[in-house]
């Protein structure tokens, strides 16, 4: 049934295939209302990186426009593309110790096979005081019925481990993870990786991101519709527990003792 919704610039193509990453730049392109949620996490990216010294790296920026609103902002992706600066790993980032006062991502988080080696990487390239700001998806109640049947991607909050088994660079996923590792085990993540400090972490969009289609899927509201579904959203804001399809996390490191 979900072919049905398809959007037709990528439906068919694996996307693990290069192209269909190019392709979605397109449709972000076509995609008003679509374009208007990632400029709303990217501010949101943006207000919590860290002021220089040191560079700001965007892992996973496929067919993103994060630079926009980050001056300088190093792109990179695992995937070779079209205007992205660095193809890289993000479990071993080319980057020295302390060169870096911030690491982006988007929905990037969940396709990594081994986070916990990830998160070693970006404790030794931080330097005291820079941060990984991510947004991902969250399991609430109502994103959790939406991940497990509206959504191709791996959903499995039950995981008892942080790894998954590693597929193709971006077919690999479990969507749950960034809430395993930042809310379901977060004690675990703070004995492991002390130095990392959970500085905050905003449940958010409930509806918005279904509502465009998102980056694979024709769009179910016209673009005219955004402001309307902002409200909606506001309005609903204190039950972003139960409704939030998305988080905004923010890791910040600490100085030396």
């Amino acid at each position: 049934m979900l072919r049905w919704f398809q959007h037709p610039l990528t439906g068919g193509l694996s996307v693990d295939d290069p192209r269909t990453t190019e392709l979605r730049r397109e449709v972000l392109a076509r995609k008003p209302f679509l374009r208007r949620i990632y400029r709303e996490w990217y501010e949101a990216v943006a207000e919590a990186i860290p002021p220089p010294p040191g560079d700001a790296l965007e892992i996973g920026s496929g067919a993103g426009f994060l630079r926009e609103h980050v001056p300088g902002l190093i792109t990179s992706d695992v995937l070779p593309l079209p205007g992205v600066s660095m193809v890289l790993d993000g479990e071993r980032l080319p980057f020295a110790d302390g060169a870096l006062r911030a690491i982006a991502m988007t929905n990037v988080l969940h396709h990594i096979p081994r986070v916990r080696e990830f998160l070693a990487e970006a404790d030794r390239a931080l330097r005291p005081g820079g941060a990984v700001v991510m947004v991902e998806p969250w399991n609430t109640p109502w994103s959790r019925f939406l991940y497990r049947h509206l959504h191709p991607e791996p959903f499995d909050p039950s995981a008892k481990e942080w790894e998954f088994p590693p597929r193709g660079p971006l077919s690999g996923a479990n969507g749950a993870l960034a809430w395993i590792v930042f809310r379901r085990d977060r004690r675990r993540f703070e004995k492991e990786f002390p130095r990392l400090a959970v500085a905050s972490v905003r449940p958010m969009m409930p509806f918005r991101y279904l509502l465009s289609g998102g980056v694979g899927y024709r769009k179910f509201m016209p673009g005219a519709s955004f402001d309307f579904w902002r409200r909606v959203e506001r309005a609903l804001d204190r039950w972003r527990d139960a409704l939030a399809m998305f988080a905004r996390i923010v890791l910040v490191k600490s100085a030396p003792m």
